[in-house]
């Protein structure tokens, strides 16, 4: 046990000469190494990304909600009146007349 202990620690075990299946396994366990470390930096950039865009999902729906209220303020008939009062127009005292037309069968 001792021995396999000093073995590592004083790295024969790269230079011996069945040394060639432990370069194997190194260089193979350092391909999964880089591999995960390239797959942590992926989803990282994922996470980061969905972040941004659920960031800008809110910023647009709270300019839609601020659009649509600005508009329901200048569709209201006082606004619409008021406006027209500034270009000269008023609105009508009589009541609008429906007009039916029946067709000639």
């Amino acid at each position: 046990m001792k021995k396999n202990i000093y073995k590592i620690l004083k790295g024969t075990f790269l230079v011996s000469d069945d040394s060639f299946k432990n370069w194997r396994f190194i260089i193979f366990i350092s391909v999964l190494a880089i591999i995960m470390i390239a797959s942590s930096h992926s989803a990282d950039k994922k996470v980061h990304e969905i972040a941004r865009l659920s960031n800008e999902v809110k910023e647009m729906r709270s300019a839609f909600v601020d659009g649509r209220s600005k508009l329901m303020r200048v569709k209201m008939e006082s606004t619409v009146i008021n406006k027209m009062k500034e270009k000269g127009l008023t609105p009508s005292l009589v009541p609008a007349k429906k007009i039916k037309v029946k067709s000639q069968n």
